[in-house]
């Protein structure tokens, strides 16, 4: 089993390489407000992953990567 810490890194490493630059800003723009006005304790990270992932999908449909 891969650990969490290196498969964190790889997609890290794979949105901050990979994805274009328009996708990542509707990510943030999604997903900073309610890191903003939000305690890290009462954030659920679940649900900025499915928002995130929900934006990834909408946007790379059917598009190839480098």
């Amino acid at each position: 089993m891969i650990p969490t810490e290196v498969e964190n890194r790889i997609a890290k490493y794979f949105l901050h390489r990979y994805l274009p630059d328009d996708v990542m800003s509707k990510v943030e723009d999604r997903l900073l407000p309610a890191c903003i006005w939000t305690k890290e304790e009462d954030l659920d990270h679940d649900e900025l992953v499915r928002w995130a992932i929900e934006i990834i999908d909408r946007q790379v449909e059917n598009k190839r990567f480098r």
